[in-house]
């Protein structure tokens, strides 16, 4: 049986919500919500929470998820990577002469609302396809980049993207333009030799996972009231409004 770990990394220095990885959010902390998740995985075999933070740590030993050690500050600030944080863990791994997981399922705290069962189909996805190093959750971006313009040094736009054989993207309709997807952060499942090999957090071959459900981030206080009623929604078992699939990639 395949060695599956959930990776949830949690620091402790948000600053548009203080705290807000151990908020009280619909009687339990922020995190709870993640932690808890990953027990009603078929794939996963274990949760490691990546903080640097000992309040944090306690909240996640609390609710049964480990923490095996604490993230280094210079690796935790505002601008701190992702791939630094699984750097560290495959490090502490090799140090401590344990196995490294077959795959890591990167979940992202503060996004408390998700579906299992979309999380297994990335993790089947993945498990049925070895040349892929990744798996990245997209949906459809609310704009299209080939209408964007960035500012030159002279002062003068010039466009993001250009299209072969399209003299004037920008002004054409989009429907004709070519598909763009978003990363939206809803789950990402990576192979360790994304990272120890390749050196970005997908490697060379990632499969696109489009998941066009409505997704809900704890990025500022506004975005409380939101992810509170989708929770609760969420424990009715109401199903959430769902746009619909655009694309022909594995899509849920």
């Amino acid at each position: 049986m395949a060695n599956i770990v959930a990776l949830i990394p949690a620091r402790g220095g948000s600053k548009g919500i203080p705290n807000k990885n151990i908020m009280p959010l619909c009687g339990k902390p922020v995190l709870a919500w993640t932690i808890e998740l990953t027990r009603k995985s078929k794939y996963i075999s274990s949760v490691v929470v990546s903080t640097d933070s000992e309040q944090i740590a306690n909240v996640a030993r609390t609710y049964k998820a480990e923490v095996p050690f604490l993230r280094p500050a210079n690796i935790s600030g505002d601008l701190a990577l992702d791939i630094e944080t699984f750097q560290h863990y495959f490090n502490y791994l090799k140090a401590a002469e344990l196995p490294l997981p077959d795959l890591v399922v990167h979940l992202r705290a503060s996004s408390p609302v998700r579906d299992i069962e979309i999380i297994d189909q990335a993790i089947k996805i993945m498990l049925e396809d070895e040349h892929a190093d990744a798996l990245r959750s997209m949906s459809s971006p609310l704009q299209t980049p080939y209408k964007m313009w960035q500012k030159g040094s002279d002062g003068y736009a010039n466009p993001l993207l250009t299209v072969s054989g399209n003299k004037d993207p920008q002004s054409g309709p989009r429907q004709v333009l070519p598909e763009v997807l978003w990363q939206n952060g809803y789950v990402d499942v990576v192979r360790p030799r994304a990272i120890l090999e390749h050196h970005t957090m997908w490697g060379k071959k990632v499969i696109p996972f489009v998941v066009e459900k409505e997704l809900f981030e704890l990025d500022y206080p506004e975005n409380i009231p939101d992810v509170e009623n989708a929770l609760q929604a969420m424990l009715r078992n109401e199903p959430q409004e769902e746009p619909g699939n655009k694309s022909k990639r594995h899509a849920v």
